[in-house]
C-alpha cells in the first residue's frame, strides 16, 4: 500500500505544480494568483473537494503527447462559501496558457451539470488564451459545449465570471452569458479579436488595454458589470455578490436577521429635493437613506450612469434597486440606460428578488443618434423587462415621472403592486413649460406680453399637474408620503408582498424585443 499512497501523492503534488515552479513565478511577477490560490482565497477554509486532477489531454498532433500536465489546465471542483455550497472553476495560465483543449471544457461541463442537479452557484475564474490552436475543431465544440450548459443554466443558477487574465476569441462568450462579470484593472482584457487582427482587417493601432482592458468595458461597452484594483478585491466582491442572492431559481435570498426600530424615520430625506425642480441631486443619497447601513452594492457603475442599479438590505432582506439619477443628464431614460435597468431586471426576477424602482425622469433622451441606434426597441426593453417581472415591486416617485417614461419606469399600468410619491413628484405627460407651449401657443403668441402669459399659462398647468394628487385621485399612486416615512412603508410593503404569487398565461417564453 504504501507504494501506492507514494505514487498518488506524488501525483497530486505534480499536479498542484500545474506548469511548474518557473511558470508560477512569472505569474507571481505579473501581480496575478495561481488558479488554485484564488480557489483557496474564494472557498471557506478547508471546504474545497477537487474534481479531475488527474484529467490529461489526448492530443497527439504537434508534439503534444510530449507535454501532459495533471489536470489539463483547469482546476475544478466544489465547497462552500461563506457556509452556502458553490461549484467554481479556476483557469491555469501557467498551463498552456490556460488555453481550453477538450478535456479541459469537459472537467467545466461535469462541473456546471452537477451545480444544475443540486441546486447551486457557479464561479468561473477566468484566465485562459482562448482554444488550444493543436487540438483544432474539439477545443472549438468544447466552448460550445460549455455556451450551451450556461444557457441551460441561466436563471436557474447563479452563474458570476471573475476575469483575472486574458480573455479571448471564443473564451469570451461564456461569461458573456454568465449574470455578472467583473475584470481587474491592468492584468485582464476581454475581446473577440485582439489588437493585431485589428489592425490588419481596420489599420486601426490599439492596445490590448484599450480594446478590451477593464476600464473600456466597464464605461464604453459595458460589458463588465464590476471592475476591480486587484485580484483579492475581485474575490471578496464575488463573496458579497453571492451574497444577495439564493442558492438556485427555487429558493429566496437569505434574510440577515433585523428588528424594525421605532417608526424608522429618516429626516434627512424631507431635505433632498431641491426647490428648483430643474436643480439636480445625487439619487444615490436617497438610496442610501431608504437602505440598511453599507448594504449597497453597485451593479455598472460606471456605465450608462444616468440610471443606478444594484443590490441592497432592506430590514435585513435582499432587494433590487432600479433608480433614475437626476445628477446625470437629468435622469433620462436612453439607450444604455434602458438596456443596464432591464438586464438588472430580469436578473432579480429569475431569482426571486424583490425590485425597488425609484423615479426621477423627464422622459426619453430625444435625437437622431438615439432614434437612429434604436431608443424604440432598447427602451422597450425595460418596460418588457418590468412586465414581465412577477417577483414583488414597489416604486417611489421622488420628482418627475414624465411622458411614457412614467409608464415604463414600474408604474401601476404595467404590475406593480405598490406605487408610493412623495409630495415633491411631478407626474404628467410633459414639463409644465412644453405642456404650455403646446396647449396655449395661439393664445400666447396673441397677447400683449407673451412672456407674462407664458408664466401664468405655466403657473396654472404646474398647479394643476405638476404634483401626485391627480394621479392617487386615480389609484394610480397608493399613497403619497413623507419622504421620512419611506423606509417604514417599504419594509411593511415588502413583508406583506413576501408571499406575492402570479400566474401569467403558459408559454414557452416571451420575445423580448432584443
Amino acid at each position: 500500500m504504501e507504494k501506492h499512497l507514494n505514487l498518488l501523492n506524488e501525483k497530486i503534488e505534480k499536479a498542484k505544480l500545474g506548469g511548474g515552479v518557473e511558470r508560477i513565478a512569472s505569474q507571481h511577477k505579473k501581480g496575478k494568483l495561481t488558479a488554485r490560490e484564488r480557489i483557496d482565497l474564494l472557498m471557506d477554509e478547508g471546504t474545497f473537494e477537487e474534481i479531475g486532477m488527474m484529467v490529461t489531454h489526448r492530443s497527439t498532433d504537434f508534439g503534444m503527447e510530449k507535454e501532459i500536465f495533471l489536470g489539463d489546465g483547469v482546476v475544478t471542483g466544489y465547497g462552500t462559501i461563506n457556509g452556502r455550497l458553490t461549484y467554481v472553476f479556476s483557469q491555469d495560465f501557467t498551463v498552456f496558457g490556460g488555453s481550453l483543449s477538450e478535456t479541459h471544457a469537459e472537467k467545466i461541463c461535469k462541473l456546471m451539470d452537477l451545480a444544475m442537479k443540486n441546486g447551486a452557484p457557479v464561479i468561473g475564474l477566468n484566465d485562459s488564451g482562448g482554444a488550444r490552436i493543436q487540438e483544432g475543431v474539439v477545443s472549438l465544440g468544447g466552448y460550445a459545449d460549455i455556451f450551451y450548459r450556461n444557457t441551460i443554466a441561466s436563471g436557474v443558477i447563479p452563474q458570476l465570471s471573475a476575469i483575472m487574465g486574458p480573455c479571448a476569441g471564443g473564451a469570451v462568450y461564456s461569461p458573456a452569458i454568465t449574470d455578472f462579470i467583473m475584470m481587474v484593472e491592468k492584468s485582464s482584457y476581454m475581446f473577440v479579436t485582439g489588437p493585431n487582427v485589428v489592425k490588419t482587417v481596420t489599420h486601426e493601432e490599439v492596445t490590448s488595454e484599450d480594446l478590451g482592458g477593464a476600464n473600456t468595458h466597464a464605461s464604453k461597452s459595458g460589458v463588465t458589470h464590476f471592475t476591480c484594483g486587484n485580484e483579492v478585491e475581485a474575490i471578496q466582491l464575488l463573496k458579497r455578490l453571492l451574497s444577495y442572492m439564493p442558492q438556485n431559481c427555487e429558493e429566496k435570498p437569505k434574510s440577515i436577521p433585523y428588528t424594525v426600530v421605532g417608526d424608522e424615520r429618516r429626516d434627512a430625506l424631507n431635505k433632498l429635493i431641491p426647490e428648483n425642480p430643474n436643480q439636480p441631486y445625487d439619487i444615490r443619497e436617497v438610496i442610501e437613506g431608504l437602505i440598511d447601513e453599507d448594504s449597497f452594492a453597485e451593479v455598472h457603475k460606471d456605465w450608462a450612469d444616468n440610471i443606478v442599479v444594484g443590490f441592497a438590505r432592506l430590514g435585513g432582506k435582499s432587494i433590487g434597486i432600479v433608480a433614475n439619477q437626476p445628477a446625470v443628464l437629468a435622469g433620462v431614460l436612453d439607450i444604455n440606460s434602458s438596456r443596464k435597468g432591464a438586464r438588472f431586471v430580469r436578473f432579480c426576477d429569475c431569482f426571486n428578488i424583490p425590485l425597488l424602482v425609484l423615479v426621477d425622469v423627464p422622459g426619453f433622451l430625444p435625437g437622431t443618434d438615439q432614434e437612429w441606434h434604436g431608443i424604440i426597441t432598447n427602451g422597450a426593453k425595460l418596460l418588457y423587462a418590468l412586465s414581465e417581472a412577477t417577483v414583488p415591486k414597489v416604486t417611489v416617485i421622488t420628482r418627475k415621472a414624465y411622458g411614457g417614461a412614467y409608464d415604463v419606469m414600474n408604474s401601476k399600468h404595467i404590475g406593480a403592486d405598490m406605487n408610493y410619491a412623495w409630495p415633491t413628484a411631478e407626474i404628467a405627460v410633459m414639463g409644465a413649460k412644453g405642456a404650455v407651449e403646446i396647449i396655449f401657443k395661439k393664445e400666447i403668441e396673441k397677447s400683449e406680453n407673451p412672456e407674462q402669459a407664458l408664466k401664468e399659462k405655466t403657473d396654472l398647468y404646474a398647479e394643476k399637474f405638476a404634483n401626485p394628487y391627480g394621479a392617487a385621485a386615480r389609484g394610480f399612486i397608493d399613497e403619497v408620503i413623507e419622504p421620512a416615512t419611506t423606509r417604514l412603508k417599504l419594509i411593511r410593503a415588502y413583508a406583506m408582498l413576501e408571499n406575492k404569487v402570479v400566474n401569467n398565461p403558459r408559454k414557452k417564453h416571451g420575445n423580448i424585443p432584443l
